[in-house]
């Protein structure tokens, strides 16, 4: 459900800003905003999960997001949508750390974590493989407004769910809310991706774009202070970098952010802006990457235990390769069969093999009192890494179609040289993540 939300709304924009006359950056806010606050208030969902319980903060999220999709689903006006985006981003964040504290700390045996990894994972699959269909059918079916209003009911059910079968959880500890290491790590947070956000309408170095980066990193460097000289209860304890797997998973992460907004973002892109797709045609060219992912991340998931993690990091790294490699070589004449639906396999491929093993792995070592922070942090690097690595490659993409076009607007050959730096890219940081693999710790399979 997190994830679907995600990109379920995009097929609906058009007619929301018809509806609720949105203007054109106002509707931008209806995606940024979900997207800004999951971001930035991931860690602090992630340390609630710790002290108050991890269940009582997985309903609460829930509460929160299905309240917040009834409101937004009959939201009259323009400034109740994105009010009720944001409230969905904070139920969002508070969510998917607690989901990876339950499962974490539910199943303790290294094969049954991997699986239940593998299955968590695959959820998220099908959430985006499902995003642009469902949009797509409620907005032409029925209204834009179902968007929202399905996760009304799924939240009931959910919340129901985790009443009669999680347990209660607490660290047992009594301790209170670092409020000083929450408001600068959430507003750093916060401030680095809006910022960010703000390079698809500035340059980098204007004041939209430097002013809250800058800001967003000095609000980080405060809290990293906080929390290693004046916190008694830090909200983020920094002892928890000295675990190797929580260091190196979290670095992975990052990088595998860009990963995965190369395969999706930027490969849907090909399909509408060079190949002519639709976007019900692309989202079915899509879906064949998207099953192949869910597939691997189960099976993948199974060989965690008896392989450990560096040889299916290594395995997935090289399915980047070959992937992006194959894909960077497709112009404006290319065909969906010879030159996109085969690496968009492997890479698939490859994020079945990574992506449940970095969660995984990343999130064994964790102390059962830590296991929310954790489960937060890992969530933080990856969409933080997404958001980065997004704002940096459309612009290295904009900047080759630019080029390319020598000043007049970009033709489909041009467009298709920008998105093809785009995946050479997305190929070494696949690279990258298997250089950083050798720093997890060789033996512990998982």
């Amino acid at each position: 459900m997190v994830i679907l939300d995600a990109s379920i709304v995009n097929v609906a924009l058009p007619s929301v800003e018809e509806d609720l006359h949105f203007t054109p950056t106002g509707l931008a806010w209806v995606v940024n905003g979900y997207l800004l606050t999951f971001a930035g208030f991931m860690l602090l969902g992630g340390r609630a999960a710790d002290l108050f319980g991890h269940r009582r903060v997985l309903i609460t999220g829930l509460f929160l997001f299905a309240a917040s999709s009834l409101v937004a689903g009959l939201a009259t006006a323009p400034e109740v949508l994105v009010a009720a985006r944001l409230v969905q981003g904070v139920g969002g964040a508070m969510l998917a750390p607690a989901t990876m504290a339950v499962l974490n700390t539910s199943f303790t045996e290294p094969r049954a974590r991997a699986r239940a990894f593998g299955a968590w994972s695959s959820s998220g699959g099908v959430g985006g493989m499902a995003g642009a269909l469902a949009g797509g059918a409620l907005t032409t079916g029925l209204s834009w407004r179902w968007v929202f209003l399905i996760n009304v009911p799924i939240g009931a059910l959910l919340i129901t769910v985790a009443f009669l079968s999680l347990a209660g959880t607490r660290t047992g500890r009594r301790e209170s809310l670092d409020v000083v290491g929450a408001v600068t790590g959430t507003a750093g947070l916060a401030a680095l991706v809006y910022g960010v956000m703000q390079t698809a309408d500035h340059g980098w170095t204007s004041v939209p774009v430097a002013g809250p980066i800058v800001a967003g990193l000095l609000l980080l460097v405060v809290f990293t202070v906080v929390e290693a000289r004046f916190a008694t209860q830090p909200m983020m304890p920094l002892r928890l970098f000295k675990i190797r797997r929580v260091a190196a998973g979290n670095l992975m992460l990052l990088l595998f952010g860009g990963i995965t907004i190369a395969m999706w973002y930027f490969t849907s892109l090909f399909l509408q802006n060079v190949l002519g797709y639709g976007a019900l045609q692309t989202g079915l060219g899509q879906t064949p990457a998207a099953v192949t992912f869910m597939v691997i991340a189960r099976w993948g998931s199974t060989l965690l235990p008896r392989t450990g993690v560096r040889p299916l990091v290594l395995a997935g790294s090289a399915f980047f390769l070959a992937g992006f490699g194959w894909l960077s070589q497709a112009g404006a004449g290319a065909g969906y069969l010879t030159s996109v639906l085969g690496p968009t396999l492997l890479i698939a491929v490859g994020i079945g093999l990574t992506f449940p093993t970095l969660m995984a792995a990343t999130t064994a070592d964790a102390p059962e009192a830590d296991a929310g922070i954790i489960g937060g942090l890992a969530n933080t690097a990856g969409q933080v890494g997404g958001s980065i690595g997004l704002a940096v490659l459309a612009t290295a993409a904009s900047a080759t179609a630019g080029a390319e076009a020598g000043g007049n607007p970009p033709t489909a050959t041009a467009l298709a040289a920008g998105y093809d730096l785009v995946f050479l890219v997305a190929a070494g940081l696949g690279l990258t993540i298997a250089l950083a693999s050798t720093l997890l710790p060789r033996h512990r399979a998982g």
